[in-house]
């Protein structure tokens, strides 16, 4: 499967279903051990959740003889290229090193963003005007605030090659699966099962919690034995009922 072929709906619903918990344990039983984005935060909680292919974006140090304040008539640099041709439904994923001495992005940049359709941001850098971005109902994940504009300490040289987010890898077309526990870093050749599977996972995990709410020891409980999956397919047979379950 290419990497640019389109996530179904049924995909992008399955991942939305599933907490990254869930997903990390379906890359976990495929041997995926260093898929977890940690050590980054979406700036608004209320709006953390993110679905999509990533499109990559790569800076490196600056250099003060060669990065300067911008100016109307400098030519199209990466940055900008990200900016405006980033797919509506891709999430941008940033790769600083970990520099997080400058903003890769401020409150303009993430506005259009926004309004262009992507699904989210995904930096291992910092961000500016992160007041503002976190009052936008768009996610914007990073590991830091910084005052600074990019140019001060990062310079744009790449988009849509590989870049290494908090020591993760992520290829262009890579889905990446956010809340607010972190990223999970999906190949999307495996994409569609992982989304399937997880929806699973999750439904059953569901099914588990208001068992032992109900007081049902973890004994058989979960994992489930076979006593406990019967219930639990009658429990979906039947519409999956909230306060239904036997």
């Amino acid at each position: 499967m290419s990497n640019s072929e389109p996530l179904s709906a049924e995909t992008i619903r399955n991942f939305m279903y599933a907490s990254t918990a869930t997903v990390s344990m379906q890359m976990l039983k495929r041997g995926f051990r260093n898929v977890a984005v940690n050590g980054v935060k979406p700036l608004n909680p209320a709006a953390a959740r993110i679905v999509g292919p990533a499109y990559t974006l790569r800076y490196i140090p600056s250099r003060e003889d060669i990065d300067k304040a911008p100016s109307p008539s400098d030519p199209p640099n990466a940055q900008r290229t990200a900016i405006e041709e980033s797919p509506a439904g891709s999430v941008l994923v940033i790769g600083t090193e970990g520099n997080t001495r400058s903003g890769t992005l401020g409150d303009i940049l993430a506005l259009r963003l926004k309004v262009r359709g992507l699904a989210g941001v995904l930096s291992d850098g910092a961000m500016r005007d992160s007041p503002v971005i976190g009052k936008f109902d768009f996610p914007v994940y990073c590991a830091a605030a910084a005052a600074p504009p990019s140019m001060a300490n990062l310079r744009p040289v790449e988009v849509q090659v590989p870049v290494g987010i908090r020591g993760v890898p992520v290829y262009p077309g890579d889905v990446i699966v956010a809340d607010e526990d972190g990223a999970i870093v999906v190949p999307r050749h495996l994409a569609d099962e992982v989304a399937r599977d997880s929806f699973e996972q999750e439904r059953l995990e569901k099914f588990v919690a208001i068992r032992v709410g109900q007081g049902h020891p973890i004994t058989g409980t979960y994992p489930p034995n076979d006593e406990t999956k019967k219930l639990y397919q009658a429990w979906i047979a039947a519409g999956e009922p909230a306060g239904g379950v036997p």
